[in-house]
């Protein structure tokens, strides 16, 4: 993720991530509001591209620093039931070459070398969602997921049972990654 970033920051601006900390350090930034602040407002970085400049100036953020296994520990802790749906398309997704797995502390991100094409999240008790960055109709196993209106993940698929981490749903994955390259 942090490479993934410097390489965003690089792309966008042209500097890498030591120049844009310098400037900010010159310029007296010294807290994360105001190098949001001062990146957004001055020179249109933002997101992902700016956190590369928030790290380096300020430090990981502590879900950062833990061990993947503990990631996906906690968030199913308690619901036991649901972990293999997740170990699943992990397993999926480790085997698929152009996938790259990142952890985060509420949910799993899947990402194609261009960007991320889907997210696992345990979103209820009983279930774990699979939202998409995908073009098509919302049909069959896919819906329409509720999110903001620039948010471009506007399908999903909801799991209820390892037994539904099947072919169909590999080649909704598949036509996702496809579509994200």
């Amino acid at each position: 993720m942090v490479d993934n970033n410097k390489a965003l920051l690089l792309r966008k601006t042209g500097k890498d991530t030591a120049h844009w900390a310098g400037q900010a350090r010159a310029a007296g930034i010294k807290d994360d509001d105001g190098l949001r602040t001062w990146m957004r407002d001055g020179f249109g970085v933002t997101g992902y591209a700016r956190y590369a400049v928030s790290w380096e100036m300020f430090g990981y953020p502590e879900f950062m620093l833990r061990d993947a296994d503990e990631l996906l520990d906690d968030q199913y802790a308690g619901h036991p039931r649901l972990r293999p749906i997740a170990d699943a398309i992990l397993g999926w997704a480790s085997a698929t070459e152009g996938v790259q797995i990142q952890m985060r502390k509420g949910y799993v991100s899947l990402h194609s070398p261009r960007r991320k094409f889907a997210q696992v999240t345990r979103t209820t008790n009983t279930a774990v969602d699979v939202t998409l960055r995908l073009d098509g109709p919302a049909e069959g196993r896919i819906e329409a997921a509720r999110t903001r209106a620039d948010d471009p993940f506007t399908r999903k698929v909801r799991l209820t049972s390892v037994d539904q981490v099947d072919e169909d749903l590999l080649d909704i994955l598949v036509t996702a990654l496809q579509q994200n390259r």
